[in-house]
Order: C-alpha cells, then structure tokens, then sequence
C-alpha cells in the first residue's frame, strides 16, 4: 500500500485508489489522522475530537461508529484494528510524509560529510514532498489542530531540503550554482529570521562573481534582525560577511 498525504490524499493498493472508497472529507481525515498516528493506538475518545474540534455532535459515538466502520469497508478491514482504541495496521505500507522526513536526514548527514552528489537526490526528494503541502483543500470551515501540526512540521522539513539541496548545489559548484543561488533566495524569503538562508545565498552569490549583491543581502539581513528582533547576525553570518570583505579567509555558508 502507499499513501500520499503530501498534496492530495492518494491510497493507491495494488494499483487500486482506495481513497476514492473513503465516506468524503471526514473519512479522509479520519484515515489520515490514523496514518500520521500509525505507530500506537487511537483512543476513541482522541479520533472524536481530532474529527470534530469545534462542536461535537449529539451523536459523537456512534458518528464515528459509522465512520470507522465506511473506512474499514474502503481500505481494507486488516488496515484498521481495535473497537476502544484504533489502530492503523499496514507496517509495511508507504507513506509519503515519511519518506521525505528519513529523506531530509539521509541529505542532512550526506553534507555534513560534503558528499554533495549524495545529498542532492534525497533533498530533492524531500523538496518535491514537502512544497505539495498537506492534505491540500481538506480545511473546510473548521480549524483542525492536528492538521495545523502536521503541515507545520512539513514546513519545517521544506526548509531543511531546501538548505541541504542548496548546500549540496554550493558544494558542486560550475552549473550548480545558480540552482544554489535560487535555493537560497527560497529559504530566506520563506525564513526571513533564519540566517542559514542568507548565508547560502550569499556564498552563492559570491562563488558566481557577484560579491556587490552577496554584501546587499547581508545589510538586508542586518537590518531586518535588528529592527524586528534587535539582535546582530550570528558569529556565522559575521564571519562569512568579513569574508566577503576581503578580512578574513573565505568561509562555507
């Protein structure tokens, strides 16, 4: 089984779309709230809330009595088990959000290494993941915590792709850098307070000639951290910037 929660929810069995079985938005969330909580136990009570956070039905029970029961007759009744506590039971299913998340560390850990041609698959996986968003057009009119959650933690692992696929782009250099230069202009525009964005911007700019726009960036940096926040740029930031100045010897974002 693989199941797509980036983008639109897809359960895809045996080349089968068992998502189109699912009893409608509710029974979506419902299967996405048990996947994105595969590994324990669901108590009853915690499904009732997750699917109506604002106003419970009078019948809240037996709502997610008939609602259980619809998705275990749409994916299968050995994806779902326990009466008191719900279970999702596929361990070897594949799950998108899962995949990018063990993708962004394989990346992570292959530049920390400065294996720039390992790293760069990976984070593109994680990237093409993460920039669908989750479970896109599910909102409705009620605001769901655990979706909030869960779409912030996929943000967070966009940003973390786009750092190492940037980096792996640095660390290759010649063609390259353009896509690190492009890379980082992403992380600081979707991270404004994260320095790790401009730095790769930076050393991006200045690998390709450009030091005069590399410097710019900084002073944008500088000047947006202490007005908004009234701190100085890391050491980090500090140093690359002395760097481009000519004060010290060159520095990796």
């Amino acid at each position: 089984m693989r199941i797509q929660l980036c983008g639109q929810l897809v359960i895809d069995r045996d080349h089968e779309r068992l998502d189109r079985r699912l009893p409608g938005r509710q029974g979506r969330l419902l299967c996405a709230y048990l996947v994105l909580n595969r590994h324990r136990a669901v108590p009853r009570a915690e499904l009732i809330d997750a699917m109506w956070p604002t106003a419970l039905p009078a019948n809240s029970d037996s709502g997610l009595a008939a609602l259980l029961s619809k998705t275990r007759s749409a994916i299968g009744a050995d994806a779902l088990a326990g009466r008191s506590s719900v279970r999702f039971t596929l361990p070897n299913a594949w799950v998108d959000l899962e995949a990018a998340r063990e993708a962004v560390h394989r990346a992570e850990s292959s530049v920390a290494l400065r294996d720039w041609r390992r790293a760069w698959a990976p984070a593109q996986i994680a990237l093409f993941a993460a920039e669908r968003g989750l479970l896109a057009g599910e909102d409705g009119d009620e605001q769901f915590d655990w979706l909030d959650a869960a779409r912030s933690q996929l943000a967070e692992i966009r940003l973390r792709a786009l750092e190492a696929y940037g980096q792996a782009c640095l660390g290759a250099g010649a063609t390259e850098l353009a896509a690190a230069v492009r890379a980082g202009r992403s992380l600081a525009a979707a991270a404004p307070f994260r320095e790790a964005g401009f730095r790769l911007l930076m050393a991006g700019l200045r690998a390709q000639g450009n030091t005069a726009e590399a410097l710019q960036v900084y002073e944008q940096l500088r000047r947006s951290l202490r007005e908004e926040l009234g701190v100085e740029p890391s050491p980090a930031t500090q140093a690359l910037y002395a760097a481009l100045l000519g004060a010290t010897p060159g520095t990796e974002a």
